[in-house]
């Protein structure tokens, strides 16, 4: 079987693509790797050094400063992988509302996005990965050779969503969930520069009305 040695895998928030990387990678024996914990140790970092996430130069600036690696788990709490953030474990800071607010702005910045795209393939590019994110096969790693764009109605990645947020504690309602999304959509979609859209080569699959099992059986197909 000749397993690709980059899978990537794009789409919306909440369309599932984060748990079939990480079902993909655990199946592999590969580091599972979102990229969206960059924008979030990114945000972070921001925040924590005092600087206005409306300050696109200065946010800009600090993402072409930072170190931010991605390794497998160090500790067993639960973690997918280690977040690194100038050498420091960030795994856990970078999962709260406040980043979950703001990481939408800040990775609308240009300058971010190619800081963060150049650290990106640097991880990448060891190989053994399943890179999931928004311009993966588009702009990050276009020379994947398997490229998966998945994708599910606004409506049932609310219920997803809102589903995971009260597992977890948090006090939200569906509707600023929902409402939530399609700002996020919007941001994502038509943003400047690696707008969120399916690369040419990618395998599309819609995700409504199909478990994560079944997901996961179709890529699972696709690699063997």
């Amino acid at each position: 079987m000749n397993i690709p040695n980059i899978i990537a895998i794009d789409g919306p928030a909440a369309s599932g693509k984060s748990t079939l990387g990480e079902r993909l990678a655990d199946y592999l024996h590969y580091l599972y790797f979102d990229t969206g914990v960059m924008y979030r140790a990114v945000t972070l970092a921001a925040i924590r050094a005092h600087i206005s996430l409306d300050d696109e130069i200065a946010v800009t600036r600090l993402a072409s400063q930072v170190q931010i690696d991605v390794r497998p788990p160090s500790q067993k709490d639960d973690r997918k992988y280690d977040v690194l953030l100038n050498g420091k474990d960030i795994t856990w800071q970078i999962r709260n509302s406040e980043i979950d607010a703001n990481v939408s702005q800040v990775s609308t910045y240009i300058g971010v996005r190619e800081a963060m795209t150049v650290q990106q393939r640097r991880i990448g590019q060891r190989g053994h990965v399943v890179m999931v994110g928004r311009d993966i096969g588009t702009v990050v790693l276009p020379e994947a050779a398997l490229k998966i764009y998945l994708d599910a109605s606004v409506e049932e990645r609310a219920r997803r969503r809102y589903r995971e947020l009260c597992l977890r504690g948090e006090q939200v309602t569906f509707d600023q969930i929902y409402n939530s999304l399609i700002r996020r959509d919007q941001i994502d979609s038509t943003r400047e520069v690696a707008p969120l859209k399916p690369a040419e080569d990618a395998v599309f699959i819609n995700s409504d009305g199909l478990n994560e099992d079944e997901v996961f059986q179709i890529v699972k197909y696709l690699i063997e």
